[in-house]
């Protein structure tokens, strides 16, 4: 699914109506007849039941006083309020005014302080409001008498359905600046506009329609959008195919390295999500005092000491064994329960540049790269970098709010900086790429915020790396496989008591469901 900028929604509308032919106007009238199959949807046949229309004065309240005529048509007890005089109406919006009086229907204009009665008392004989205030081209905040009428529908309790994007909602950064519409369900037109996947966008869009509204997909080529949606095609479209007289080395060798006194499990979380991944052959190498332990707690996963420090952390002089090793396998998962020994942090910056195979890199592994990231540049193969808004926040030497308030931009900031693809952890993780293209991923839930979640995730990526995925095409799938596997867990163990280790249970049904394998 393409993730479109307001500015990208408008060219594609006017190659349409100028290179195509098609009028802008019939454009509005598929939006709004796409609109009235949806308010179907919702409260069925619109005969009998009163539906109140909100209309701003540009093209989103033209959409509206489309669905008022054909609402009028289909029976229903239509309101239309708007916040313009009738004069201020012009364009393909005034064609659509004019055929809505001329059959009889007048709207009622309500940009005065005392049309706020009007409003309450049109909420309380309402069985369904159509916002069609502001559309994609809104910026800021609504203004005050715009705000207080929002609130009043917000607080009605009556179902909201947004036409394209909630009013007070921004199209390019999923932002509100103050009051905003919370829709039931938001019915967006050609494509889905980046604000309403990322920030507070779905938070305020509910359940979100992308509708068809004629212009021919092919279009999208000419604009190079690079922003997408990741859904179970984009994941199923990614898989290989495994041949029938497949073997375990034909579906990649794992190397994990990680581990310390005291957080071994990281290293054997990441090493077992790896297999359930579909790795063939997975390797966790940790220091070798807590070696043993990992022989007996693992029994899946090959293990292999390493020199370590003093603490029992992976040593300097570990980064010949580990170069060694990695002859033989396709890919390193690196930073797991690593520690941020001085030692270690070391061996993490000394073995970076002369891997020469792609790395996934999490954890400590990326705190050791924090007074020195541009050792990335320096990787001989597309790194993938897993960071939570913390970590890279301290990456590129910002505050996390900064980092939270530009996910999607500082997430391609670091990817194109460091020629890696960056996974950008948190509600609706941004996975960016070195050549500007970003996927935004819908799964995943606020249960998945516990100790050893993003481990599992490191395993995952490095596995399907090992599979013949690249470096952004593991990080796609990777993400989306494992934010399900949480939504899988959180039905069956609710999200506050959800640990890793239930995640990790539930990917094999989420690769499964997802991928439609049969058995």
């Amino acid at each position: 699914m393409y993730l479109l900028t307001a500015e990208e929604m408008q060219n594609l509308d006017r190659t349409a109506i100028n290179e195509l032919g098609i009028p802008g106007v019939v454009l509005m009238e598929n939006a709004g007849l796409q609109v009235v199959k949806e308010i179907k949807e919702m409260i069925g046949e619109p005969r009998g039941k009163t539906i109140t229309v909100f209309a701003g004065k540009g093209n989103n309240g033209g959409d509206g006083f489309v669905v008022a005529r054909h609402l009028l048509n289909a029976g229903a007890e239509v309101k239309v309020l708007m916040f313009a005089d009738i004069n201020d109406i012009t364009g393909d919006a005034k064609v659509n005014l004019n055929i809505l009086q001329s059959m009889g229907h007048n709207p009622y204009s309500i940009v005065n302080p005392n049309s706020l009665n009007i409003v309450k008392l049109s909420m309380v004989y309402t069985d369904l409001v159509v916002d069609a205030i502001f559309g994609t081209g809104f910026r800021g905040a609504v203004s005050e008498h715009v705000g207080k009428i929002i609130e009043i529908i917000n607080s009605s309790g009556n179902p909201v359905i947004a036409v394209d994007i909630p009013s007070g909602l921004e199209a390019n950064t999923g932002q509100t600046h103050g009051t905003c519409i919370k829709a039931s369900r938001t019915v967006t037109f050609a494509q889905a506009k980046i604000g309403l996947v990322i920030q507070e966008g779905p938070l305020y869009a509910g359940e979100l329609i992308v509708a068809d509204i004629s212009i021919p997909p092919n279009l999208l080529k000419s604009q190079y959008i690079k922003r997408f949606m990741t859904t179970p095609e984009t994941v199923r479209n990614l898989m290989p195919y495994r041949a029938l007289d497949g073997h375990k080395g034909s579906y990649g060798k794992i190397l994990v390295v990680g581990g310390s006194q005291g957080l071994s499990g990281a290293a054997a979380m990441a090493s077992m999500a790896a297999l359930r991944a579909g790795a063939g052959l997975v390797t966790l190498a940790v220091p070798d005092g807590i070696h043993s332990l990992m022989e007996v707690k693992l029994t899946e996963v090959m293990t292999k000491p390493l020199p370590e420090t003093e603490e029992m952390t992976i040593s300097l002089k570990a980064t010949g064994a580990v170069l060694e090793m990695m002859e033989a396998y396709d890919v390193l998962a690196l930073g797991p329960g690593i520690s941020t020994n001085e030692s270690t942090v070391e061996f993490v910056r000394e073995i970076l540049p002369q891997l020469g195979k792609p790395a996934v890199i999490d954890a400590d592994g990326l705190n050791a790269l924090v007074d020195s990231p541009d050792i990335l540049k320096t990787c001989q193969a597309v790194p993938v970098l897993t960071p939570h808004p913390g970590e890279m926040a301290r990456l590129l030497g910002i505050k996390i709010n900064e980092v939270q308030n530009n996910r999607v931009e500082v997430a391609l900031e670091a990817a194109v900086r460091w020629n890696a693809v960056i996974v950008l952890k948190g509600f609706r993780t941004v996975i960016a790429g070195p050549d500007g293209t970003v996927y935004i991923n819908p799964t995943g839930n606020p249960g998945m915020a516990s100790g050893g979640i993003g481990d599992i995730l490191t395993g995952v990526i490095a596995g399907l790396i090992g599979q013949g995925l690249t470096s952004i095409e593991a990080a796609v799938a990777g993400v989306y496989f494992h934010g399900l596997a949480g939504d899988i867990a959180a039905l069956e163990k609710g999200m506050i008591s959800l640990v890793a280790g239930d995640v990790m249970d539930c990917l094999p049904k989420s690769i499964k469901v997802t991928i439609n394998e049969e058995v």
